[in-house]
């Protein structure tokens, strides 16, 4: 990662909680938020990823989900809060920041249900809509049967209950933990094992409480949109690894149908994972397109 001393990060009072927030960019050029996945704090949304972003004429904005990094963090096991609370920060963000006008939504996994739910339900804020490595329905469940199931290895490996949690005070133990899991989930671009434990290192650095990130796996509440994709009514990207155990490639191709305006475009060899470095010439360029921006 690179350093932030040209972008401050800062704490915002949104929905009784504090959230952290960066900016890249001029903020007079139209916003573009970027919601990350499950545990991931911002760190996972590299600097040169959203630099490059903002080089196309973007004010990117990301920040830490609550539970995750220097946003508000509780009790890991305990949270008090249900999914729609993440939509609701998602809004209340750009309430915050002062962005009256739609934004350009980036989502990725969790963030990308995020991101439809925000399309759905507050369609006056998004301008544009990018899906990265998520779904209209979600993995394995049986009352989809036109989504694909996870591949039979992940499916193994969770039925034997994963890999055990690490001792969440020991920087090593968590990095080996996440760059585990990171194999786990990979395609078949090869993991840079560098440069994910810079990204893990850093997120440990900045959260007070990594293993409360847990909590985001135990949200419940929250209807489905997925009736109601067809409302969206704003031009969206689908970005979808080819070789995602997790979400394959199907999930990818029904939210390109159900979706009236969206585009799929495959990441070929990405497995379920923030688009790694191999592939940012075609996403860079790709959100810049469905967004109105112009590739540096």
């Amino acid at each position: 990662m690179n350093g932030n001393q040209d972008h401050p990060e800062q704490l915002l009072e949104i929905n009784g909680v504090e959230l952290c927030a960066q900016t890249f960019g001029d903020p007079a050029a139209p916003a573009l938020l970027l919601i990350g996945g499950a545990e991931a704090s911002m760190d996972w949304w590299d600097d040169e990823f959203c630099e490059r972003l903002a080089a196309g004429g973007r004010h990117v904005i990301r920040y830490d989900t609550r539970d995750t990094g220097r946003s508000t963090t509780f009790p890991p096991g305990a949270p008090p809060y249900g999914s729609d609370a993440l939509l609701d920060d998602a809004v209340g963000l750009l309430d915050a920041l002062g962005i009256e006008q739609a934004a350009h939504i980036v989502g990725v996994s969790m963030g990308g249900g995020i991101a439809q739910h925000l399309a759905v339900h507050h369609p006056g804020r998004v301008a544009s809509l990018t899906l990265i490595a998520t779904s209209p329905g979600g993995p394995g469940n049986p009352d989809r049967p036109d989504l694909p199931p996870m591949s039979a290895e992940l499916a193994k490996r969770f039925a034997e209950g994963g890999e055990e949690a690490p001792d969440w005070s020991d920087r090593e133990a968590v990095i080996a933990y996440y760059t585990d899991g990171e194999r786990t989930f990979a395609g078949t671009i090869p993991v840079d094992e560098a440069r994910l434990r810079r990204v893990v290192g850093r997120a440990w650095d900045r959260s007070p409480s990594l293993a409360s990130a847990q909590n985001h796996w135990q949200l419940t509440g929250g209807e489905p949109v997925r009736a109601r994709l067809g409302e969206i009514a704003v031009p969206t990207l689908v970005l979808h690894g080819t070789a995602d155990p997790l979400l394959p490639y199907g999930h990818g191709e029904a939210l390109a149908r159900e979706i009236p305006q969206a585009r799929l475009v495959p990441l070929k060899g990405m497995g379920h994972q923030m688009p790694p470095p191999e592939l940012w010439d075609v996403a860079i360029a790709e959100i810049l397109s469905v967004s109105g921006g112009e590739c540096p």
